[in-house]
């Protein structure tokens, strides 16, 4: 029996696209959820790459291979 997850409390993985439009205008735009956000994104990637028992080099690579293409992209705005 499946249960039922509030629009509001749905991954936007989970979200059809129909429902798009109402889940995007449920989400908290102030930049204090901005930063909220933010910072969940980045707890996220830190206790999934960085903070592990046996790291390896992928989450650095990620970090590293970011900055590259944002300094390519600053560098060569022309293009």
């Amino acid at each position: 029996l499946p249960v039922a997850v509030l629009l509001k409390d749905t991954k936007l993985m989970d979200v059809k696209l129909g429902q798009l439009g109402s889940w995007l205008a449920m989400r908290d735009f102030t930049p204090g959820g901005i930063m909220g956000a933010m910072r969940r994104g980045y707890d996220r990637y830190y206790n999934k790459y960085i903070n592990v028992r046996k790291g390896g080099l992928g989450g650095l690579s990620m970090v590293l291979a970011g900055y590259v293409v944002l300094s390519y992209m600053w560098s060569y705005s022309h293009v």
